[in-house]
């Protein structure tokens, strides 16, 4: 997984980084849905089921701006004012194409222990993402800063001038040592195209925006929850290792975090995936 491409079937450089602050991970468009007039703080359990009511059409873009702002100050993430228009695409129902995809799967077997899933294996198919590599101070800092910029991707900064729509999760890859005791500064924020438009991907106004067709993958995946960043990830990729009857078959080097709720909610509910090699 070069600067080039973002292959989940990657397997790319590996280079050291120090832990960062226990801060929250990326700020997703379900920071905004938590706004409302009287009560701005998630008030809910972080799912997206139930904070995905979207806002109303009419919703003060300057507000929404203002509110998004001051969530990503808690992240040491600056949000610029060209970016009222996509929150406020991002935020509103699109015309009824609110509505986030899941990204599809069969699922091709799970570990259990005392009624706990431990952990989960998946087979994805070959698609087409839209990928771009961060390199900011921290992790969450790339992931913020990366995610805005596929957020304007998604909402008309493309060849259509279209709201693309959403799909869940939204994930990052990220690379380690060979130890898996410290993360390269190089994080890959993804997104996967919704299914109508795979056939034939928007081409991306950002040149630093690259679509990339994903190979079809085996992944080991594990549910947790909690903030992403440094040290969490390099604990969770340490559980996973060791539940694996045989970790030797999967990529060493390369590891992908896939966020479904929240990050802004302490429960945030999370993916650690361990790459099959091929």
């Amino acid at each position: 997984m070069d600067r080039g491409g973002c292959q989940m079937s990657g397997g790319g450089p590996s280079s050291g980084d120090g832990s960062g602050p226990d801060r929250h991970g990326m700020i997703t468009l379900e920071d905004l849905e938590s706004f409302s007039e009287d009560q701005p703080e998630d008030s809910g359990n972080g799912s997206l089921e139930e904070e995905g009511q979207t806002m109303e059409e009419d919703e003060n873009p300057d507000r929404l701006l203002h509110y998004w702002q001051e969530v990503a100050r808690g992240h040491q993430v600056e949000v610029s004012q060209d970016m009222a228009e996509p929150i406020q695409q991002l935020s509103t129902n699109n015309q009824g194409r609110s509505h986030r995809e899941q990204i599809p799967f069969t699922l091709l077997g799970r570990k259990e222990k005392c009624g706990e899933i431990l952990y989960e294996k998946r087979h994805y198919e070959k698609g087409h993402w839209a990928c771009i590599i961060m390199r900011e101070e921290t992790y969450e800092q790339s992931i913020c800063y990366g995610f805005m910029r596929i957020m304007r991707y998604i909402c008309q900064h493309n060849s259509l001038g279209d709201y693309l729509g959403m799909t869940l999760p939204i994930v990052t890859v990220v690379r380690t040592d060979e130890n898996h005791s410290a993360m390269s500064p190089d994080v890959t924020v993804a997104y996967y195209l919704p299914t109508e438009h795979q056939a034939q991907p928007p081409q991306p106004h950002d040149s630093d925006i690259v679509i990339e067709i994903w190979p079809a993958t085996v992944v080991y995946t594990r549910a947790f929850s909690g903030p992403t960043n440094e040290v969490t990830i390099i604990n969770q990729i340490s559980t996973l290792a060791e539940l694996l009857e045989s970790p030797a078959v999967c990529v060493n080097d390369s590891f992908i975090v896939a966020g479904y709720t929240n990050p802004a909610h302490n429960n945030r509910q999370n993916e650690i995936w361990f790459l099959e090699r091929r």
